[in-house]
C-alpha cells in the first residue's frame, strides 16, 4: 500500500521536530506558545506543495522563526501588564537529551533574550545557537545579509556585555548547590555569604497567583536574609532536591507531593551569581508532569 502524503509530512515534520522547538521555545519562553508555533507550522507544512521544497529543514525552521517572531510581538504587550517580574516556563531537561538541550537554554539567558527586539532576538538565536548562515536569516527576516549582519552583531554585543561565560561543569555547580541549600537548612548565614556573590541577584515570578518578590532583590546580604526568611516560613512544609531544568542543575521545592518552586542558579563556579524563582503555578504544570514522569 503506497504511503499516504500525510504521513509522509508528518514523518518529515518529526525528524525536526527538536529543532523547531528549540527554536521556538529559546523564542517564546513558554511550552504552550512553543507548541502552539510547532502546530502552525505543521498546518502550514502540510498544506505546502513539499515535492517542490529544496529543504524541508530550512523551510520549516524559517516558518517557525516567523510564527515564533509575530507571537512574540503579541506576547511583549502582555507580559508588560504581566504582574510582577516575568520569567520564562521551566523546561525539564531529560537524561538522554541533556547535551542537545543544554546550550544556551539556561533560565539566565532566556531571561537576557526577553531584552532584544523579535527579530534581533530571532537573528541572534539563528547564527548563534543555531549556526544558520546570513543567507538563510536574509531569507526569513526578509532584510539584507548585511542588515542581518549589523542586528547579530548589536545583539552579540549586548548579550556579551550583559552576560559573562563561565565554563563551569555540572558536578561543580551541584556541588555549589547542594552547599547553599545545607546552609539554608542550617542556618548558616556565614556560609551562605562566602556562597552568594556580593552582586547577587534574587527574581520572582509569583504570576500574581502566590506571594512573590514584585522587584529584583540586589546584593548578597539582602538575597541571604531573604532566603533565610523563607526557609524560617516555610521550615518543615517543604522538601528541596536538584533536578535538571533548562538544561542545568536546579533547586526543585516541594509542598507535600505537589511542586511549589523552582530555582535556577547561574554561578561563576566559585560563588552564585543570580537566582530565578518560579512560583507561578502555571509555569510550574508541565515540568511538575515531567519530572514525576521521570522519577518511574
Amino acid at each position: 500500500m503506497a504511503e499516504r502524503p500525510e504521513s509522509r509530512d508528518l514523518e518529515v515534520f518529526e525528524r525536526h521536530r527538536a529543532r523547531l522547538f528549540g527554536v521556538a521555545y529559546r523564542m517564546l519562553g513558554t511550552v504552550a506558545d512553543a507548541e502552539d508555533v510547532l502546530q502552525e507550522t505543521y498546518v502550514r507544512w502540510h498544506a505546502e506543495d513539499s515535492d517542490v521544497v529544496r529543504s524541508p529543514e530550512a523551510w520549516l525552521v524559517a516558518v517557525t522563526t516567523r510564527l515564533a517572531i509575530d507571537r512574540l510581538r503579541r506576547a511583549s504587550a502582555e507580559r508588560e501588564e504581566y504582574p510582577g517580574f516575568w520569567l520564562p516556563e521551566p523546561l525539564a531537561t531529560p537524561a538522554d537529551r541533556r547535551a542537545e538541550m543544554s546550550s544556551d537554554l539556561s533560565m539566565a539567558f532566556l531571561v537576557l533574550l526577553e531584552q532584544l527586539g523579535p527579530e534581533e532576538r530571532a537573528a541572534f538565536l539563528m547564527r548563534e545557537v543555531f549556526d544558520a548562515e546570513y543567507s538563510e536569516l536574509a531569507a526569513v527576516l526578509d532584510k539584507s545579509e548585511a542588515a542581518c549582519r549589523q542586528m547579530v552583531s548589536r545583539a552579540r554585543a549586548r548579550v556579551r556585555r550583559e552576560r559573562p561565560r563561565f565554563d563551569v561543569s555540572p558536578e561543580t555547580h551541584e556541588r555549589l548547590l547542594e552547599r547553599f541549600l545545607a546552609a539554608i537548612r542550617s542556618g548558616d548565614q556565614d556560609e551562605l555569604l562566602t556562597l552568594v556573590a556580593e552582586d547577587a541577584t534574587w527574581t520572582s515570578d509569583g504570576g500574581g497567583q502566590v506571594p512573590a518578590t514584585r522587584r529584583i532583590v540586589h546584593g548578597a546580604d539582602r538575597v541571604v536574609r531573604l532566603v533565610l526568611g523563607l526557609e524560617r516560613k516555610a521550615r518543615g512544609r517543604l522538601r528541596d532536591r536538584l533536578a535538571w531544568i533548562n538544561g542545568e542543575p536546579t533547586i526543585v521545592s516541594y509542598a507535600g507531593s505537589r511542586l511549589f518552586r523552582t530555582t535556577s542558579v547561574a554561578t561563576d563556579g566559585e560563588r552564585l551569581l543570580a537566582f530565578y524563582t518560579v512560583l507561578n503555578p502555571e509555569k510550574l504544570r508541565r515540568v511538575e508532569d515531567t519530572l514525576r514522569a521521570g522519577d518511574h
